[in-house]
């Protein structure tokens, strides 16, 4: 048995910077991290060697991928001449929250199926090929700011060129900037799921009809930059500003990126003490960030959403990796 493992992805500045309609114009950055949540999956020799049986949400046990009902799962087959397997599928956190859950599952699955087939390929090659599966394939209208991000882990700023190479760079600090960060930022579940490819298929729309929209994005992108910078500078507490800017910025990119109860959640947690925060993934629903600069102020935000799920914030650094092999 094989065991893969590959982490969900925070996204923090330049988000929709990372989609072809844009980057392809005029290049695109995000910041991001990855955090101590994640996908697994397990591959073993199903007893039927002509079978494959697959058991995520539901149960697939078919004799060819082309019966294989699952998108992701069937384009991944699709790739590999694989049979007689077995495959399972758990997570930390469910689909829909904005933590880019399917982009993940991709890179995990990939990782899985070449060290299966006794395969090495580069983290590049894996998460290239997740948006190949993904953007080419399926055409989600999605970026691929969440592939890189899963498959590379960390503290990173991508940058989405032109001729659609990504440039990775990982941002240092002091030790203590980190664990700053950590403290700092505070997540919380709004109960709410959203369908990331409708918000994403009218932010595309956008995007390639509107002038207005490709400036939004050109301000979101120089944020990114310029978090970068303050964070290299060990400046941690200018992502409160940061993230408050580029939450303005993105309900401006589609109408279904916020709505009333989005705001209200939001403005409660500014009130309670957070400098800045967002609505992570394309929005909708999920999960909400928060960065809170002291102990008083995360003392407050936390009694103010006691009626929702907090998820530890903690900095993962390890990307996709095989963590079991029998």
């Amino acid at each position: 048995m094989i065991m893969s493992r590959a982490p969900f992805r925070v996204s923090f500045a330049g988000g929709g910077s990372d989609m072809p309609s844009f980057y392809e114009k005029h290049g695109g950055c995000v910041l991001s991290t990855t955090i101590k949540k994640y996908v697994y999956l397990t591959i073993h020799p199903a007893f039927n060697r002509d079978d494959i049986s697959l058991k995520y949400s539901k149960t697939e046990n078919v004799h060819s991928y082309k019966e294989i009902e699952h998108r992701i799962f069937h384009e991944a087959f699709r790739r590999f001449n694989i049979s007689g397997v077995e495959i399972a599928s758990m997570a930390d956190v469910t689909a829909g929250t904005g933590l880019g859950s399917s982009s993940t599952f991709t890179v995990a699955l990939l990782k899985l199926l070449y060290t299966y087939e006794h395969q090495y390929v580069s983290t590049y090659h894996i998460a290239k090929e997740a948006c190949e599966i993904e953007i080419n394939d399926l055409g989600n209208p999605i970026g691929k700011q969440d592939q890189f991000a899963s498959a590379f882990g960390g503290l990173k700023f991508y940058e989405f060129l032109p001729n659609g190479y990504v440039k990775i760079e990982p941002i240092v600090m002091k030790p203590e900037s980190y664990k700053k960060l950590e403290n700092n930022c505070l997540m919380f579940y709004t109960g709410l799921t959203h369908d990331a490819n409708k918000i994403l298929s009218e932010q595309k729309k956008n995007i390639e009809t509107s002038d207005k929209k490709e400036e939004t994005l050109l301000k979101m992108c120089e944020l990114a930059r310029e978090l970068k910078e303050h964070f290299q500078k060990n400046d941690v507490d200018f992502l409160g500003e940061c993230l408050a800017k580029g939450w303005a910025l993105k309900k401006q990119m589609a109408s279904q990126v916020s709505h009333g109860k989005i705001d209200e959640l939001y403005e409660m947690g500014i009130k309670a003490g957070a400098t800045g925060g967002k609505l992570l993934g394309a929005g909708g629903g999920g999960f909400l960030l928060f960065y809170v600069p002291t102990d008083k102020a995360k003392e407050s935000v936390r009694k103010a959403f006691k009626d929702y799920k907090e998820l530890p914030f903690e900095l993962d650094n390890s990307g996709a990796s095989i963590i079991y092999c029998d």
